[in-house]
């Protein structure tokens, strides 16, 4: 995927917002959810392995997405009219996101990019990277409870180039818990202050 063809990609731009975290923070984040070097190396694995398989994955995602009302309600503008382009600009974005979540380093830009997707799904920010009249927030329980999803169906891609057995689980494990820490990270916009 090239991220320069991703309408509203800013991955190190000036204008996306700093983290409340700093990256000793992150690395206590990284310690909570057991994620270490390891999880880095097979986590590397597993964007070579996924590289020509994005589009693949998001069938899967946006077909688990269509198959449910209450959650394509969030492309709407909250009477039923789902903006396709809008989710084809945030398809692409979520393809790119696969292939950082994989291959980036886990420093203070890539932070400042994890609480930048948080903000574009809270009501701070959501609908203008896009320009559009959605509904205006994502509700954070579906933050959450997508972590499932995004994380089983992603093992059958990782076993299709021939990995053991044993790398698949690690590369699983490890799609797994950068998941979860993202997750965790893009949730900061819906915590008051203080308590994040």
């Amino acid at each position: 995927m090239d991220a320069v063809a991703v309408p509203g990609y800013t991955y190190d731009a000036a204008d996306v917002a700093r983290s409340p975290l700093t990256v000793e923070d992150l690395e206590r984040l990284k310690q909570a959810v057991l994620f270490g070097p390891e999880d880095e190396h097979y986590l590397r694995m597993a964007g070579t392995v996924l590289a020509g398989q994005v589009e693949d994955v998001l069938d899967v995602w946006y077909g688990f997405v269509a198959a449910h009302p209450h959650l394509v309600y969030y492309f709407s503008d909250g009477k039923g009219n789902v903006n396709q382009e809008y989710l084809a600009a945030v398809r692409k974005r979520f393809g790119q996101w696969i292939l950082d979540t994989c291959t980036r380093p886990y420093d203070q830009t890539w932070l400042n990019y994890q609480h930048e997707i948080g903000l574009r799904h809270h009501r701070t920010k959501k609908n203008q990277t896009d320009g559009v009249d959605a509904v205006p927030n994502i509700g954070l329980r579906y933050l959450i409870a997508f972590i499932y999803p995004i994380t089983a169906t992603m093992k059958p891609f990782l076993a299709k180039k021939g990995h053991s057995d044993e790398d698949v689980e690690k590369m699983h494990q490890a799609w797994f818990k950068a998941v979860v820490l993202t997750a965790a990270l893009w949730s900061a916009p819906y915590v008051k202050d203080g308590d994040f």
